[in-house]
């Protein structure tokens, strides 16, 4: 069935319109006022017949060939169970390479210094650890509820 101008434009035949604009603009067609202009058009369009008119002057484009919207990963996918141990793992050799290069360092400094040091390593890997502990309980715990 061919789309009468008469005919109610949806939400996706907008956003077909707006993504070819992108097109004839990274083409170099329209400026970026013009192309700001055309979009706040495409929005408030109803009709096929209005959309028509904003791309009207400029050369067809296959709408159908241009994706409506960008997919957006969902957040609330889960994650491969294996995936994720293998990341708390790497997440927690990472913690204490660091917090052993640390008191490393610190003990080079308090043997060669006159006086005691203070353990400033625990302020590196306390609140670290802390988070990746949350982290991993966190996970721990999502794994259960199966």
């Amino acid at each position: 069935m061919v789309a009468s101008p008469e005919m109610r434009a949806s939400d996706g035949d907008r956003e077909r319109v707006a993504a070819a604009l992108r097109e004839h603009m990274v083409d170099g067609r329209l400026d970026v006022d013009e192309f700001n202009e055309r979009l706040e058009q495409v929005y408030k369009s109803r009709t096929y017949g209005e959309l028509a008119k904003v791309t009207s002057d400029l050369p067809a484009t296959d709408l159908h060939t241009l994706p409506a919207t960008t997919p957006q990963p969902n957040p609330k996918a889960r994650k491969d169970p294996k995936k994720a141990r293998e990341e708390l793992r790497a997440n927690w050799a990472i913690w204490a390479f660091a917090s052993s290069i640390n008191w490393v360092i610190w003990l080079i400094v308090s043997t060669t210094s006159d006086g005691p040091v203070y353990p400033w390593p625990l302020w590196v890997m306390g609140p670290w650890g802390v988070v990746l502990l949350v982290g991993t309980l966190s996970a721990a715990a999502g794994g259960n509820r199966r």
